[in-house]
């Protein structure tokens, strides 16, 4: 099954649950609202771009839209690792703008319900702003070929800091422009 085809939503789901995209990182499980996720598209050449954050990798090209691509390992602290075969891009739509998730391995799709959401704690300094991309910790069940197993659900728009959806948007359309211009 292609993993595009793994992107069926189901429009009569109620609102008792939420599928979720499920996807590996640093051998954790996080998980996006399908709702957030464009495609998932293989690894490919990423250019960087000068003077953004350590976690931005750069831009692709995908069939002739520039796309910013975070790399979610260096976003959550982790160290960075040489891609694999596994190793994907998640391309989320938030604020009106398409960017990419580098993520070590996209798993499944996978219902959740409401009850088996529970509330991420807020610990540190400042309790507010600890984790504020996490919308709750899932619990599943184990099935098939499975164990019990813990999703971190995330907002796909803060993983990255105010404004940083704006402005890597913006810088992705001024290399768009420029890249016409020079047709």
């Amino acid at each position: 099954m292609e993993l595009q085809d793994k992107l069926y939503i189901d429009e009569r789901l109620d609102e008792s649950h939420m599928r979720y995209l499920t996807f590996l990182t640093d051998q954790q499980l996080f998980g996006l609202p399908i709702t957030e996720v464009v495609q998932i598209t293989q690894m490919q050449e990423i250019i960087p771009l000068p003077e953004q954050s350590h976690y931005v990798k750069g831009i692709i090209n995908l069939r002739g839209q520039i796309v910013p691509v975070i790399d979610v390992r260096l976003r959550f602290g982790k160290e960075a690792v040489a891609p694999t075969e596994r190793t994907c891009i998640i391309i989320a739509h938030v604020q009106g703008s398409d960017f990419g998730l580098l993520v070590d391995e996209v798993d499944e799709v996978v219902d959740i319900e409401a009850e088996q959401i529970s509330t991420p704690p807020k610990i540190g300094a400042d309790s507010n702003t600890v984790n504020d991309y996490l919308t709750g910790i899932a619990q599943l069940k184990k099935c098939e070929n499975q164990k019990d197993r813990v999703v971190l659900l995330l907002h796909a728009g803060k993983i990255l800091g105010e404004g940083e959806v704006a402005s890597l948007s913006q810088s992705a359309e001024d290399l768009r422009a420029a890249s016409m211009d020079r047709l």
